[in-house]
């Protein structure tokens, strides 16, 4: 099976995206989109083995797994990135993204306003990014301070090229390989003082195999990295389910679940683990074409 930390980067080189940029600044974000359209479509033709692992997922996740709807699920991925481009040079305005509900907006708005420190569970659905957008607006308070975790060697030209262009970016990345009791003790100090943090918790390490737990997700067993969920339970801040959904128009949607549940560390580990997939399987049902996972996601 094909795994994730095997899949080869797709990026069209550095000087390559330069000039996106480029004609980005000069013509616009329509002539870029032109663009990538052509150069995922080449893509897509020459990764004969992700777009296998593509039109496996789909037919799991819609019952449509057709070469015309893996090509959606390509280009949607390269239009995202498109977005993520304007997201981190601030030129994607904070009025193209809402809220889902606006109840746990506001519990969400209240925990910031309060300083409280926050562990975001996000995924690799829709598109995270959108939350930098949302952060640098001002909407809530100026001065969130932003930490991550990145796995340092994925989509490496990408990255370097997006750091280039980049705004002033207040986020500091902490390379997954990398996390020790050291790191732990920092982070914690940083979300008792406010700071918020992002962790995926749909993708395995690449340098932790055996960590994993196993759940019921879109009627097959999939694994999900163990140490996502458990560092959330021993930094103690409060813990949110969130995924920014890209919607018509050029808008995006921000779902958000917060996890409350009262219980023996054991139990509220396995209701953790249990409401996050649930979460993540339920908005992957509505949004099939933005779950981007490029290889055998599924133990089958």
């Amino acid at each position: 099976m094909l795994k994730w930390y095997e899949v080869k980067e797709q990026a069209a080189g550095h000087k390559r995206l330069m000039l996106l940029w480029y004609i980005y600044n000069i013509a616009g974000k329509n002539a870029v989109k032109f663009i990538v359209f052509f150069v995922t479509l080449f893509a897509f033709i020459g990764a004969p083995k992700i777009r296998k692992c593509s039109q496996k997922y789909l037919n799991i996740a819609s019952g449509n797994g057709s070469i015309f709807h893996s090509f959606r699920h390509f280009l949607n991925y390269s239009y995202g990135l498109v977005d993520k481009m304007e997201m981190f040079t601030d030129k994607f305005s904070f009025k193209n993204i809402s809220f889902a509900d606006e109840d746990v907006k506001k519990i969400l708005y209240d925990d910031l306003l309060k300083k409280r420190g926050i562990y975001f569970l996000c995924s690799h659905l829709g598109n995270i990014n959108a939350m930098r957008t949302f952060f640098r607006s001002g909407e809530v308070i100026d001065d969130i301070k932003v930490n991550l975790f990145l796995e340092a060697n994925q989509c490496k030209i990408f990255k370097d090229f997006i750091n280039k262009i980049s705004s002033d970016n207040p986020i500091t990345a902490y390379p997954v390989e990398n996390i020790d009791v050291t790191t732990s003790i920092e982070l914690k100090d940083k979300l008792d003082s406010g700071e918020i943090l992002f962790i995926a918790g749909d993708r395995v390490s690449a340098h932790n195999k055996d960590a994993v737990f196993k759940h019921n997700f879109l009627g097959h067993n999939v694994f999900f990295p163990l140490g996502a969920f458990k560092f959330a339970l021993i930094l103690g801040a409060p813990v949110y389910f969130i995924v920014c959904t890209a919607e018509k128009g050029g808008n995006y949607k921000i779902h958000l679940k917060k996890f409350e549940f009262e219980g023996r560390r054991k139990e509220k580990l396995q209701q953790l683990e249990k409401q996050y997939v649930e979460f993540l399987e339920d908005l992957t049902k509505k949004y099939p074409l933005q779950f981007y996972h490029f290889y055998d996601f599924f133990n089958i």
